[in-house]
């Protein structure tokens, strides 16, 4: 009921989908935490911009992976994704429940 007639452009995608692409090559995760956050635990071979610096011009080129964003929660992601339609980049998908729902899958983390 809330958000009514509002519509997202992101897309998302489950813990379980996204293991399943990193698991076939098929996609590169930009963690959109800070610096301190990210060194306490991210998803294996994620990349770190932080939102607080976050540019989308600054994204690396995914050659033929899909990019995905991540956060802790998933609201930072979203920001980072409406940055990234502002500057009409073409990423827009994160993961839904960010990396919360990432450690609650059991998926590994890297430090």
């Amino acid at each position: 009921m809330f958000g009514f007639g509002k519509k997202t452009p992101h897309q998302e995608v489950s813990a379980s989908q996204l293991q399943a692409l990193i698991a076939a090559g098929d996609a590169l995760v930009v963690d959109v935490r800070e610096v301190d956050e990210f060194a306490q635990g991210h998803i294996p071979g994620a990349i770190n911009m932080p939102l607080s610096s976050f540019q989308a011009s600054q994204l690396p080129h995914p050659d033929d992976k899909q990019l995905i964003l991540n956060c802790l929660g998933g609201k930072r992601s979203a920001m980072a994704l409406d940055k990234c339609a502002v500057a009409q980049a073409s990423v827009n998908t994160h993961l839904a429940g960010g990396f919360g729902a990432w450690v609650q899958a059991g998926f590994p983390v890297e430090a």
